[in-house]
């Protein structure tokens, strides 16, 4: 399932989603998230029971800050609010998938 937040989240709404999450920082004029984005995709269709927040990054945004994001695309894996994953710039199907398995099989605490 894609979400798509056209509005800045808080970091406290984003600890309340439930179950697993993975939250994608970047900007529409990134070249490494435009080219990330087929990669994304296609992991998602594998995975359609993961919710996917894509969050426009940049500045006077401060969500990314809170997370400590530096350099985009940055995806954060989270399972119950909790991070359990993240990936920065030099992504890959492979790392993907894992990161998905983390996040599927993580048991709640």
């Amino acid at each position: 399932m894609s979400i798509q937040h056209t509005s800045e989240l808080t970091r406290e709404e984003i600890h309340q989603f439930t179950g697993a999450v993975m939250l994608e920082f970047g900007a529409e004029w990134c070249e490494h998230c435009q080219a990330a984005q087929s990669m994304i995709a296609s992991a998602l269709k594998l995975h359609p029971d993961i919710h996917h927040i894509k969050i426009e990054d940049g500045k006077g945004r401060k969500l990314g800050r809170t997370f400590s994001v530096k350099l985009w695309p940055t995806l954060i894996f989270m399972k119950d609010g909790i991070e359990l994953k993240r990936l920065v710039r030099q992504i890959n199907p492979k790392d993907i998938a894992s990161a998905f398995i983390i996040i599927t099989t993580a048991v709640r605490s």
